[in-house]
């Protein structure tokens, strides 16, 4: 597959002119920004559903995921298109040109008068005074999907391509290579703390016209830092020169298998029996990923809960910090999680792995299973203390006689709700960055945006997951006339229970992802570089 590997402009050619941290660091900087567009977006998304456009609480939270997903699910196809045809570098320039187009309509859509001529006034609990019009509707969803259908290229291949600046036959840029997962993951942290506390107050005080406008400028700029740095990048020879997709290769391998005889493996056609084992070993490399990503999907649906009904739980608590009585954005409270992400990275790095490492005596501590499953554990247990603070939130309200009046504050301090986003964060250090690192470096060479698509793919698969739980336990909760545990009103509902439900099946998921990695066998490293 050459073109995966050849730039828009010269390349530089040689190992000690490319790649390494330089190149790195301009990819970094252009996550960095996209993430910046992409958290403006979603990370308050919830409200302006249930806000401006006027929809229920379930049918907003559903929406969030099923958006979510399918904005983590496309890169499957986009992996499959940089692998095959485009490359990286130019799915990556493509998408991006796709992603400022969507993150425009967006902006402008929130700018399209209501049927009333004016701005839609939004209760506490989140609904519109007055619906939008269906043009309004319709123009924001096409918006909307048209930002996670340019995501689908410019996920994947952003981060196997910083990833593909180290060599990972070399010892010493192999072991970089491990922190650069580390370090990326801090830059996304980082970039999600910024946009969620700054563009969620601008969103709810200031303008959403605004509020969307201001990742569309940033994405132009991640475009522009992106370019700057072609001539640093390093490119890889795939060892594939007819052009063959990911399909097709696929197809031939399989082929291949199926033409061993069971007695001897030798081939009854073709002589080219190398060539076919290669392939044959891809496939079965590929093959031995799905329990891994199978029993990683409840994650998913975890991963979906902060920017939704963590989000909703939140704006019913009293947000008031200081003397001033500053309220701090519901949204915003997320950044408890990226703060606890941007400490737990480098404590990790600095300090976890090089004590693990002399333990161990694996290069990077501790296994990227043994990362993965220890963050799913962290997980369950910020389920449990989610459902908690839940317990005492209903408890509160019950107290102060608010239980009828959803527009009212809970008399309950914000910093209840901060452990359960500390510990996701921490989870997010481990089990995120474990699944990056694993699906990139588990996949054969030919596939490595592939790889990383099928990490995204574990929380578009959850988000779609998360996104039927909210519909069944809605409805089989309001039958025969009776409250839903996520109603409109929470302080009617009962979120606790949710947690607690999607806590015993992450705990139930994590006993087999366990069962799994225990027979999994790491793959060895080979490279070809220019």
């Amino acid at each position: 597959m050459a073109s995966e590997f050849e730039p828009l402009l010269p390349r530089g050619g040689h190992r000690p002119a490319t790649g390494g941290w330089k190149s790195a660091l301009f990819i970094i900087w252009v996550e960095v920004a996209e993430r910046f567009a992409y958290y403006g977006i979603s990370g308050n998304l919830i409200s302006y559903l249930t806000g401006p456009l006027g929809q229920s609480t379930a049918a907003a939270a559903a929406g969030v995921n099923a958006w979510s997903g399918a904005a983590s699910m496309l890169p499957l196809l986009g992996a499959a298109v940089a692998d095959s045809w485009l490359g990286r570098y130019r799915t990556i320039v493509v998408s991006s040109v796709l992603y400022i187009a969507g993150l425009g309509m967006l902006a402008l859509s929130s700018m399209f008068p209501s049927p009333e001529g004016q701005q839609c006034n939004v209760s506490a609990h989140g609904r519109g005074a007055s619906p939008p019009s269906s043009l309004q509707t319709a123009f924001f969803y096409l918006s909307l999907y048209l930002v996670a259908i340019a995501q689908s290229g410019h996920k994947p291949c952003v981060q196997a391509f910083g990833a593909d600046q180290f060599d990972a036959t070399d010892p010493t840029e192999s072991l970089s290579r491990g922190s650069f997962f580390n370090w990326w993951y801090l830059g996304i942290c980082g970039s999600a703390t910024v946009t969620i506390a700054l563009m969620s107050y601008v969103q709810d005080n200031v303008s959403w016209a605004i509020g969307f406008g201001v990742p569309c400028i940033t994405m132009m700029l991640a475009l522009v830092v992106f370019l700057l740095g072609t001539k640093t990048y390093r490119f890889y020879d795939s060892g594939d020169s007819n052009g063959a997709s990911v399909l097709s290769r696929v197809t031939e391998a399989l082929s291949a298998a199926r033409k061993r005889s069971p007695e001897s493996g030798s081939l009854v056609e073709h002589g080219e029996r190398k060539e076919n084992d290669a392939m044959v070993e891809e496939v079965r490399s590929i093959a031995r990923l799905f329990p891994i990503w199978a029993t990683c999907l409840l994650y998913g649906v975890v991963f979906a809960q902060p920017p939704t009904l963590f989000t909703k739980q939140a704006a019913t608590l009293d947000r008031r910090v200081g003397s001033s009585g500053f309220q701090i954005p519901p949204a915003a409270l997320q950044c408890f999680s990226g703060t606890s992400m941007i400490i737990c990275v480098v404590l990790y790095d600095r300090v976890l792995v090089p004590v693990a490492r002399r333990v161990s005596g694996v290069a990077l501590g501790i296994t990227m299973l043994q990362r993965i499953g220890t963050g799913m554990a962290l997980a369950v247990a910020a389920l449990v203390i989610a459902a908690l603070v839940e317990m005492r939130r209903l408890s509160t309200a019950m107290d102060a006689g608010v239980v009828d009046q959803p527009d009212a504050v809970v008399p309950m301090s914000l910093w209840w709700i901060m452990p359960q986003y500390v510990l996701i964060g921490a989870a997010d250090v481990f089990t995120m960055v474990g699944m990056q690192e694993f699906f990139y470096d588990q996949m054969p060479s030919a596939f490595k945006s592939l790889g990383l698509a099928l990490y995204l793919s574990v929380l578009g698969v959850g988000s779609f997951m998360s996104s039927f739980l909210i519909w069944v336990i809605d409805g089989l909760t309001k039958k025969g006339g009776g409250t839903s545990w996520l109603a409109d009103n929470l302080n009617r509902g009962h979120l606790d229970y949710f947690y607690l439900l999607i806590a015993a099946l992450t705990a139930l998921e994590l006993l087999a992802f366990l069962y799994f990695s225990a027979s999994y066998a790491y793959k060895r490293k080979t490279a070809n570089v220019h």
